[in-house]
């Protein structure tokens, strides 16, 4: 394993789409977005094949670029998932990797009068770009979407949104259960909040803008949940709510306009439900150690898509002894069981 790069069976190209659901933004975040498109061994050998598609999204502060950074004796995923098909481990697919980072940390892959038109972006532009200009089966039946925590959070509400684009899923320990996975950092928030900038939002802000991020401890949190606040709690004038007091409670009507994004509780609602019962294949998974309860959120996401009719034989579930962070190994695994699926 060399610690610097590895040569792949397949290719990646790299390309950059201008958006015009992004252009103008509200957080003037770049409408020009890198997307990778991989293709998988013998693409350009079989000139009338066409492959499914598996859309890969990123977590909480993920960008493009991201997808190639490497850890000490670990591959970057786009390696990882060369060698499945560079092994046969799983009928080929075209792999697209897309970018939905914002200034504030992410998108959570929605569209809000907060950050932007994320969730349109991707539906509406990237998947027809991709459809033009690679030869796929353009068809939700034979394309799938995957990612991790935010981005399992996206992969879990994307299909229920647009189950006429995406006919299946892969999510790995994705954001879910809310009461759970993000109410308990309230507290802690609002303290922060008080004691380093007497309970000012905007102060946090102007100060996090004028320096080097991450260099205070209350950083990560703080943009966090405000980034969470951009995407499930703006208003229409793009004026971001968070969903506590001063004291860390609730705010009732804020709150409620997050837990209506909460995966596990659209599942329950009809039309979501419909949406979760004509997929082809779910998967589920995610680390008992998860630092923010995710693990919780798959059971409760798990026993939602049940209760919605979804057949056992559908899903795929597992816990598996971990924490939230370094789980990319887990990625080629629901890789090459959405391809077995998707593939006609």
């Amino acid at each position: 394993m060399l610690p610097w790069s590895a040569d792949l069976a397949g290719r990646v190209d790299e390309h950059v789409l201008t958006s015009e659901l992004l252009r103008g933004n509200p957080l003037g975040d770049p409408h020009e977005r890198p997307l990778e498109v991989y293709v998988p061994p013998g693409y350009d050998d079989e000139p009338d094949r066409r492959y499914p598609t598996v859309y890969v999204i990123q977590g909480f502060t993920g960008h493009l670029g991201m997808w190639h950074n490497r850890t000490p004796w670990r591959r970057p995923f786009p390696e990882l998932a060369d060698e499945v098909f560079a092994r046969g481990d799983a009928p080929p697919v075209i792999v697209v990797y897309v970018d939905a980072w914002t200034s504030v940390g992410g998108s959570q892959f929605l569209d809000s009068p907060g950050t932007g038109r994320y969730h349109s972006y991707l539906c509406d532009e990237v998947v027809p770009w991709v459809d033009a200009h690679y030869r796929t089966l353009p068809d939700r039946d034979h394309r799938a979407i995957s990612g991790k925590s935010s981005g399992g959070y996206g992969a879990m509400v994307t299909p229920m949104l647009r189950p006429d684009l995406f006919g299946a899923l892969a999510t790995h320990a994705g954001d879910a259960l809310f009461d759970v996975c993000y109410r308990g950092d309230f507290p802690d928030a609002a303290r922060m909040l008080r004691d380093s900038y007497d309970g000012s939002v905007d102060r946090f802000l102007a100060d996090f803008r004028s320096r080097i991020p991450g260099t205070k401890s209350t950083d990560l949190k703080l943009i966090e949940l405000y980034g969470y606040a951009a995407c499930y709690s703006a208003e229409e004038d793009g004026t971001v709510r968070l969903p506590f007091d001063d004291t860390g409670e609730v705010i009732p009507d804020i709150w409620s306009r997050w837990l209506a994004r909460d995966p596990v509780r659209m599942a329950a609602e009809p039309a979501y439900g419909e949406a979760l019962r004509s997929m082809k294949a779910i998967w589920i998974d995610a680390g008992t150690k998860d630092e923010w309860y995710l693990d919780f959120g798959a059971v409760a996401f798990r026993r939602a898509a049940e209760a919605a009719g979804v057949a056992e034989d559908v899903i795929s579930f597992e816990l598996f002894e971990a924490g939230h962070a370094g789980i990319e190994y887990r990625y080629p695994l629901a890789l090459a069981w959405l391809a077995k699926r998707l593939t006609p």
